[in-house]
């Protein structure tokens, strides 16, 4: 048996001599020894298991899934593939054994819905912190993979960094894929033929090939996918950017895969980018400061889990919370922008959020002065614009819920606030006409100046900025977007910092230096 099989150790011999009802079944040493005297193995010293380590699985089939990725699969033109993998905690059943070219997000979510698809959504999955499961490490907003898991109620674990042991089953079927299939395998032809292997490969696994861990048994004897009417009375919901053919679940774990599949059945039709706006979802850190596509937004620690959907072009972003507008802010998003958030989990989106367009002539438009606490007087109350506009004469237009601050001259959008006045009420404030063309957002950058400490620091929007000890007391002029802040250090040095914070800028003009102590 060990020439034939030479993978084969004394526990799988015994186990097949048992199957084979000879008797008596030799003992496991017994195998060993003589395995050792033909020298057909090499006995080596045998580890102590440490005294904290503790096995754990779950109590069921169907209550975690252990997922990851796993390379080596090479094809006749060079090309390293890799696997996406995924196991039954209990059962250690394949479930999910799927070949791609690039293990993308999408690549691992259509793999990871195909099996949601076969035999149904598992209470939890596992997997560790690569980009493909989760942005815990990046800017912690929400990939696709935690979106399926989200809106199918699947609850996502996260193992801690450079922990293996902690999804140590599938790190086992791994090492048993290598030595059984690919460390011997020559280059396959194409990707179909490598699929084609290794699924031929996992239906022995599953069906077969018996197991230690579970007594010999295999895994299919422990394995038990969702029934129709658990699958009925929780559906499977995934993202219409993720193309799935979802395979109706009719046989039972220890068919082929061939006669699981079926008739496939298409559940979602992939949607387009068209070039327009995108609508995505992200779940509000604990500290209240979200970041997307490099730029923070700050929600404060009261909606922290609450998740909040952003709705978002080339020109602005508007921030809504169960539909309801939170806040507004001038976009720093390019098309490219744009594109990868629709890849990465986003979606075609609807109209703005903003109030429907009034009826000709509804919306007007008033002149006030900013007093220095950046507030104006509007029908016998004050409202905030913004402190750095104290002084300035703005233009105010008033439409449904919405107070938009813009420059007389050029119509430069300045600030939108919310509108605390009802038409009646905006209709007689004085001076008031009918609206003009809406105000136009800015593009060009501030120009700021600040005089820097005694090592060499300004402040700019709450945001902290080093120059060094040798700018200690200059004065120096800073341009600030949406996204960077250039310093003019001299008049052939240029310093650019990324823009962490999304404070406004409040003061132009650097404070004036102290007066020395008489």
């Amino acid at each position: 048996m060990r020439r034939e099989h030479p993978r084969w150790g004394p526990v799988r011999i015994v186990h097949e001599v048992g199957r084979l009802g000879l008797s008596p079944v030799p003992s496991r040493m017994s195998v060993h020894r003589a395995l050792v005297r033909a020298g057909l193995i090499t006995p080596g010293r045998r580890k102590r298991r440490r005294e904290d380590y503790r096995r754990w699985e779950r109590e069921a089939p169907m209550a975690l899934w252990q997922m990851d990725l796993v390379g080596g699969v090479f094809l006749a033109d060079g090309t390293e593939c890799k696997v996406v993998t995924g196991v039954d905690d209990h059962s250690r059943f394949c479930v999910i054994a799927s070949v791609v070219v690039r293990a993308t997000g999408r690549a691992v979510c259509l793999a990871f819905a195909d099996a949601l698809g076969r035999f149904g959504v598992p209470d939890e999955v596992l997997t560790d912190n690569g980009k493909q499961f989760t942005d815990r490490f990046g800017h912690g907003g929400e990939v696709l993979f935690d979106r399926i898991c989200r809106d199918n109620g699947i609850i996502h674990r996260l193992t801690q960094p450079r922990s293996p042991t902690t999804t140590g089953k599938i790190e086992r079927f791994h090492q048993s894929l290598r030595r059984e299939l690919l460390d011997d395998a020559v280059p396959f032809p194409d990707l179909a033929a490598a699929q084609a292997a290794i699924t031929g490969w996992v239906t022995e696994y599953n069906t077969v090939r018996p197991h230690q861990a579970l007594g010999m048994a295999v895994p299919a004897d422990r394995f038990t996918a969702r029934s129709q009417d658990e699958r009925e009375l929780l559906p499977l919901k995934v993202p219409s950017v993720v193309r799935l053919a979802v395979v109706p679940q009719q046989a039972g774990p220890a068919d082929e895969p061939e006669t699981m599949a079926g008739p496939e059945q298409e559940l979602e039709r992939p949607v387009v980018w068209d070039g327009g706006p995108v609508e995505f979802d992200r779940i509000v850190p604990p500290s209240g400061n979200l970041a997307v596509a490099g730029r923070q937004f700050w929600l404060g620690p009261a909606l922290a889990g609450v998740k909040v959907t952003f709705w978002a072009d080339s020109q602005v972003i508007h921030l809504l919370n169960a539909g309801a507008r939170i806040k507004t802010v001038r976009s720093h998003l390019s098309t490219a922008d744009l594109a990868v958030l629709a890849v990465r989990g986003g979606r075609p989106a609807g109209p703005a959020p903003l109030p429907p367009a009034e009826e000709a002539g509804s919306a007007v438009e008033v002149e006030r002065t900013v007093n220095r606490d950046g507030l104006v007087g509007l029908a016998g109350r004050s409202v905030l614009a913004a402190e750095i506009l104290g002084g300035r004469r703005v233009g105010i237009r008033i439409e449904g819920k919405t107070l938009a601050f813009f420059d007389l001259d050029t119509r430069e959008l300045l600030r939108t606030r919310p509108n605390p006045l009802t038409s009646q009420q905006a209709s007689g404030l004085r001076g008031a006409r009918p609206a003009g063309p809406p105000p136009i957002p800015s593009t060009a950058p501030m120009t700021v100046q600040r005089r820097a400490s005694a090592t060499g620091v300004i402040l700019i929007a709450g945001q902290k900025v080093s120059l060094g000890r040798e700018h200690a007391g200059h004065v120096v002029t800073a341009h600030v977007t949406a996204t960077t802040i250039t310093i003019d250090l001299d008049a052939d040095d240029r310093k650019t910092v990324r823009r962490t914070s999304d404070q406004p800028v409040r003061s132009i003009k650097a404070h004036r230096p102290r007066k020395a102590a008489p």
